[in-house]
Parts: structure tokens; sequence; C-alpha cells
């Protein structure tokens, strides 16, 4: 995971680079335009380029397992050889016809996939999913502070300079991508050993909750305070670099929580697993969307400082709130989860 991890930060680690590049020689307006034809131009790479990935027997329709008889057989040709009525299908209808159509069609695409929701009533998922919500939320409020702080007086840097800014959050995100996966691994071997869970063949067995040691309670830490050293030293205006360098450790640590709660979500559901990691992205969104609403206005009446002090305790109490939680009950929750889940099926 950690390594797939790094194509998706590569987007962040070059945008404000490239944006900042065409915004200062073309407009803003350009990056909206750049956006416009790499957004065709990968459409146009998943239309014909993008494999089908879902088994080839899974795609065909089932055949009818009931053996016709020689009755019915005859029963149908004779039926075949009756010439069949025209029926006239009348205006009313036709209309309902349609609008049953139209209903299922809305049902499919808008609301079938929100049934991923009804996974938050289940313990496991509803914690792990707020523990990377918080930390994606913070994160939407400090890059809106980023450009707004540093664009302004004393600062002014100009849009290319306040876009490499944001180049020691990814540097951060790349560095906990790379070893925080195999650390995870390590943390898991040992866990599953020093428990003494083997299988039948002498192959360890691996819980979800494992993921949830000493590796996560120093990133629910690691950021909340990364983001109060940035917000302070923002505040009082001190050399960009002291400010950059707390941006590193916020990445760092908000990677940590990332990639251990989408994996995790991936075992807590091993049958579902993306409807796990479509809820996650569903609900951290949210907390993202509300992040970059309020940051700028919030910011401006309260200051960096306390805005990020507000945010930075909340996320550390709850966050170690809810690890606590993982690691006391996950093994109950599972259960319960694991037992409703095959109900369904």
């Amino acid at each position: 995971m950690g390594i797939f991890y790094l194509g998706p930060l590569i987007g962040p680690l070059i945008s404000p680079i490239i944006g900042g590049l065409l915004s200062e020689a073309f407009g803003w307006r350009s990056t909206m335009w750049f956006l416009t034809i790499y957004g065709a131009v990968v459409l146009i790479m998943i239309i014909f380029c993008l494999p089908e990935t879902l088994s080839r027997d899974k795609l065909k329709p089932k055949a009818s397992s009931r053996n016709p008889s020689s009755e019915d057989t005859a029963e149908t040709s004779d039926a075949d050889a009756r010439p069949t009525p025209l029926r006239r299908v009348s205006t009313t209808q036709s209309v309902k016809l349609k609008t049953k159509r139209a209903g299922a069609l809305f049902k499919r695409f808008f609301v079938d996939p929100l049934q991923v929701l009804l996974y938050l009533r289940y313990p496991p998922v509803i914690v792990s999913v707020y523990s990377a919500s918080i930390c994606f939320g913070a994160l939407f409020v400090l890059n809106i502070s980023i450009q707004a702080t540093f664009a302004a007086p004393p600062y002014s840097f100009s849009v290319i300079l306040v876009g490499l800014l944001y180049l020691p959050l990814s540097l951060g995100y790349i560095l906990a991508s790379m070893l925080g996966g195999r650390w995870i691994d390590r943390i898991m071997v040992r866990a599953a050993q020093k428990a003494g869970r083997y299988d039948a063949d002498g192959k360890l067995v691996f819980l979800p909750e494992d993921r949830m040691r000493e590796n996560m309670w120093l990133a629910a830490t690691l950021y909340p305070g990364a983001l109060i050293w940035y917000g302070w030293t923002a505040q009082h205006h001190v050399h960009w670099v002291v400010p950059c360098i707390a941006n590193f450790f916020f990445g760092v640590g908000s990677m940590l929580v990332f990639g251990a709660v989408t994996t995790m979500l991936t075992e807590f559901m091993p049958h579902r697993s993306s409807s796990g990691v479509a809820v996650n992205n569903f609900v951290r969104n949210i907390f993202s969307c509300a992040g970059a609403v309020v940051a700028q206005p919030w910011v401006s009446a309260m200051g960096n400082g306390w805005v990020t002090t507000i945010i930075g305790l909340f996320a550390w109490v709850t966050g170690n709130v809810a690890i606590w939680l993982l690691r006391r009950n996950a093994q109950r929750w599972r259960g319960r989860m694991d037992e409703a889940l095959n109900k369904e099926k």
C-alpha cells in the first residue's frame, strides 16, 4: 500500500509547481484550462487503455439450471406456431414505463452508491474512518492557510514561491509512504509472533487492529503537534524555513495515518474492501470540504496560531481516543461485524 501511494502522491508534489508556473505566466485561468485538457486525456486513456479487471466468468449471465422437459418443448413449439396478436401500448403505459426506467437509472447511479454509508454503523469502520477524516480536514485547513499567509505581507511571496512551499508536505508524504509501510509490516509480524498466532500451515495470522500500535500513537501526536508548530511560527512571521519544517513533519504524521487506516479498512471488510475505501473517501472529503470552506475566514478572525491550536488539540485528543477504542474493542467489534456481514450475503 505504501508503494501504491507513491503514485497518487506525485500529484501533490508537482501540481503546486505547475500551477505556480502557469499562473505567473498566463494567469490563474490557465490552471483551469490545463486541468480540463488533462482530464480529457485521462478520460480517453481510461476508456481505451484500462482493461476490465472483473473476472470474465462473473460478467457472463448465469445459465438457467433448469432442463426443459419434452412437454415444455412441445408447448413452446405450439406457442411459436400460433401468431402473436399485436398489442397497443397506451400513452399512459408508455409514460409509466419511461418513468420506471428513469427511476431505476436514478437509483442505480445516485442511490445505490450511497449504500456504502451503511457500513458506518459498524464501530471498527466509523472509528477508523474518523481517524483519517479528522486528519484530512486538518490538512485542508493547512493548505488554505499556507496560500493565504505567505502570499500576504510580510512574506509577500509570488505565486510560484507559494507553490513551492507545498513541497515539504509532499516530501513528508513520500518518506512516510516508503518507510511507513515496511514499519507497519514489522509491527504486525512482531505482534503475531508475540501472541503466538499461527494457522494450520504454520503461517502467522495477522489482525487488522495490529496496525494501530506505536506507529499510530506517534502519528496521532506528530501531525497535530506539527500543525500547532506551523500555526504559531507563521502567525509571528518567523523565517519561512521554520514553518516549512513543521509542514514536513505534518506530512509524515498524516501519511502514516492515511496508509494505516486505508489498509486496515480493507482487512476489516475483506470481501467488501472497495466499499471500505469508498466510505472512507466519502467521509474524509466531507471533512476536507468543510476545512477548505471555513479556513480563510477562521484564520482571518483568530489568526493561524489559535486556529491550528484548536484543531490540533481536538485532533490529538479524539485521534488518540479512537486508537485506544480500537485497541481495546476491535476484536469484539470485528466478530460482531463479521457475523452481520455474513448474514447479508
